[in-house]
């Protein structure tokens, strides 16, 4: 079930505080910090409560899941930019380039090349750096990184904004804080203007250590449906 509109814009308010507090402590800017509302599992519906409370960007991890949901929400008047924020496999490289403008999981020169060949329009890139090491999640290692860059540079339709990375789960913002400094160092030699990294739990370290862009859904949303 959809949460109230009046709710979502009670949760989004408390959102924006998080992130207005998290910066004022780094001494940064609100403004320099884009939230991307993540709605998978989430209905149309649940997309234009928050749109009308004043979300501008909306991220989605499966394909087939987003792809009625964007038509949808752009039928109900929803004008929203579009992220992609879940693992790509290249077979979906063509899709994902067609409805997003931005594309946060890249971690590959293969799936930079089908993305590059199938994007209608330029679209904004964040290469996935896998920071820690950890075998489940999906990433680039750090060392390979300098090789992706170039790739990525020398893609036509494709803008490289920056790196991405997904923090390992812990209820204690101090052990996720040396993955996001990790990132942040990475884009630093790389030249690199923009972080994608915190989601709903660990946000506050991410913007302390200079995300430009955090993922949340459930802070906003609630409890996923499916």
């Amino acid at each position: 079930m959809n949460a109230p509109a009046t709710e979502v814009a009670a949760r989004l308010a408390r959102l924006r505080e998080r992130i207005a507090a998290a910066c004022d402590r780094a001494r940064r800017d609100p403004a320099a910090v884009t939230l991307v509302a993540v709605s998978k599992g989430h209905s149309a519906e649940a997309v234009r409560a928050a749109f009308e409370a004043g979300v501008g960007h909306f991220g989605e991890n499966r394909v087939q899941e987003a792809l009625p949901k964007i038509e949808a929400a752009r039928a109900a008047g929803v004008e929203a930019r579009w992220h992609f924020v879940g693992t790509l496999q290249s077979n979906k490289a063509r899709a994902v380039a067609g409805a997003f403008e931005a594309i946060h999981s890249v971690d590959s020169a293969r799936l930079l090349v089908r993305l590059d060949a199938a994007a209608p329009a330029p679209r904004d890139v964040f290469l996935q750096v896998n920071v820690v090491g950890e075998e489940q999640k999906g990433g680039v290692p750090p060392q390979w990184l300098g090789a992706l860059v170039e790739a990525a540079r020398a893609a036509e339709r494709l803008r490289l904004r920056g790196l991405m990375t997904i923090a390992p789960l812990s209820r204690d913002a101090e052990e996720v804080r040396p993955a996001f400094r990790a990132l942040r160092e990475l884009a630093a030699r790389f030249e690199l203007p923009d972080l994608s990294m915190g989601m709903t739990n660990d946000l506050d370290a991410a913007v302390e250590e200079g995300a430009t862009f955090v993922r949340a859904g459930r802070a906003l949303f609630g409890e996923r449906a499916r």
